[in-house]
């Protein structure tokens, strides 16, 4: 065990040490800063751009000031005036767009034309559309010659929403969220596949670059083969998970400092009022209740608050360190042992598909865990070993019986020491072979070798 800790120490210190490392760690969170940070400066800022658009209807005042301005938006009914006398010279006219309305659009829906030099915003695009198809349905209604027929639609429109209670052994309930579930799925299978894969892969190219370099000759004297290789898989870990924890702390900073500098108060303050925005545009265009709105929108954030308190987090956490633990050294291994049986990173390609392939299934089967969590297949993948760290993560949310997580944990530790003690034979042979192509019928010799 000594000389273990000493080839984790070094593996930790000489990986922390490198220019790679501090550069990654310092580039990655001001990537994911960045993205944080991005899409709030692009809400924050305000459209400088006045839009005065023309709006033309072919015969008809059906749909005259049905389309309400906006704050940079104002629509102006021409009367009297032919789209083609307006087309070309509209620009000079201090007008954005000309909007063609034509009377095909009761029955024809594409019949209407916004015609600009610019691409228009998708906003603007969508504000046109449903007020026109309001103002349509409106006019539907009233061929009807129902009276009241407003009052009427306001008193009829009715939101169902269908809350979820599970039911414990004690006979209690609990309120739970699917939303809350399926997100916890994806980022839980997601999260799992990344790390992974990318920490394996972080042990097959130290291997191969000690290999090549000639360093683990010289190691090899001192330690056993299976001795150096799972002290570099736990240092290489504890690299990772140094940097993933960096990654965390320096992003969380990041965005705090980017957006006290790079978000004035203003901006925060437009950001917070776009929701209220939304609704009285739909307010406007639908002549809904705003006490209702309010209402709803409450009942929705306090259903998701209570469905994200009531996840077995316990639970979660613990599964998760287990299936990252062990499917890392699972993995881990099996790239250990890819890395000892080449001599460059070129070479590793036919043997990286057969270990990637499984992980790959995984994390697709884990997309559509969320979807059905209780199929016959996510069972068999949240249960054989080489799947299970994904999709055992994406089906713990949707309350995965004991059993099932019981069988998944001892098949995976079982697993695991025979893949160890698999890829230790063929790091011993193969980190000391250079200049002959390995095979699967060599890596099969190594195996049966005996001595």
């Amino acid at each position: 065990m000594n000389k273990i800790s000493l080839i984790i120490r070094r593996e930790y210190i000489t990986r922390v040490r490198k220019k790679s490392f501090l550069i990654m760690t310092l580039l990655t969170p001001l990537l994911f800063a960045l993205i944080f940070i991005i899409p709030m400066l692009v809400m924050g800022s305000e459209d400088k751009d006045f839009k005065k658009i023309a709006v033309i209807e072919d015969g008809s005042d059906l749909f005259t000031n049905v389309i309400p301005d906006t704050k940079d938006t104002d629509f102006e009914y021409l009367s009297g005036v032919r789209l083609n006398d307006i087309k070309k010279n509209f620009s000079d006219l201090g007008y954005y767009g000309v909007l063609y309305i034509s009377p095909q659009i009761i029955t024809t829906p594409d019949a209407v034309q916004l015609i600009s030099i610019k691409q228009p915003p998708i906003g603007l695009l969508d504000h046109i559309s449903g007020s026109l198809e309001k103002e349509i349905e409106k006019q539907k209604l009233l061929a009807y010659n129902i009276e009241n027929l407003d009052e009427i639609l306001r008193t009829i429109n009715t939101s169902v929403r269908v809350q979820t209670l599970k039911i414990d052994e004690s006979g209690g309930a609990r309120e739970t969220s699917t939303g809350i579930s399926m997100a916890l799925a994806y980022i839980g299978g997601f999260l799992m596949y990344m790390l992974v894969f990318m920490f394996g892969s972080m042990v097959m190219r130290g291997v191969i670059e000690e290999k090549t370099n000639r360093i683990v000759e010289v190691i090899v004297s001192s330690v056993k083969p299976v001795q150096l290789m799972l002290g570099k898989i736990i240092g290489v870990a504890l690299v990772g998970l140094t940097q993933f924890a960096l990654w965390i702390l320096l992003t969380f900073a990041l965005v705090l400092v980017m957006k006290t500098v790079l978000l004035p108060e203003s901006a925060m303050e437009q950001i917070q009022q776009l929701p209220r925005s939304f609704a009285e545009a739909d307010q406007a265009m639908s002549g809904a209740g705003t006490a209702t709105m309010s209402a709803e929108q409450l009942s929705e954030f306090q259903e998701l608050f209570a469905g994200a308190l009531n996840q077995p987090w316990g639970l979660i956490i613990f599964c998760f360190i287990f299936f990252f633990l062990t499917g890392y050294l699972l993995y881990a291994s099996l790239f250990a042992a890819i890395g000892s049986a080449v001599d460059n990173e070129t070479e590793t390609q036919q043997f990286m598909l057969p270990v990637t392939i499984p992980i790959i299934l995984a994390l697709i089967v884990a997309m559509g865990v969320m979807q059905n969590p209780e199929s016959s297949l996510a069972f068999w993948f949240s249960i054989i070993p080489f799947t299970s760290p994904i999709v055992m993560m994406a089906r713990i949310p949707f309350d995965v019986p004991a059993w099932e997580i019981i069988l998944s944990m001892a098949l995976m530790l079982l697993t695991l020491v025979g893949a160890v003690w698999m890829a230790a034979k063929i790091y011993r042979t193969g980190i000391l072979m250079y200049g002959k192509k390995t095979s699967y019928r060599e890596l099969w010799k190594w195996l049966t070798y005996k001595g």
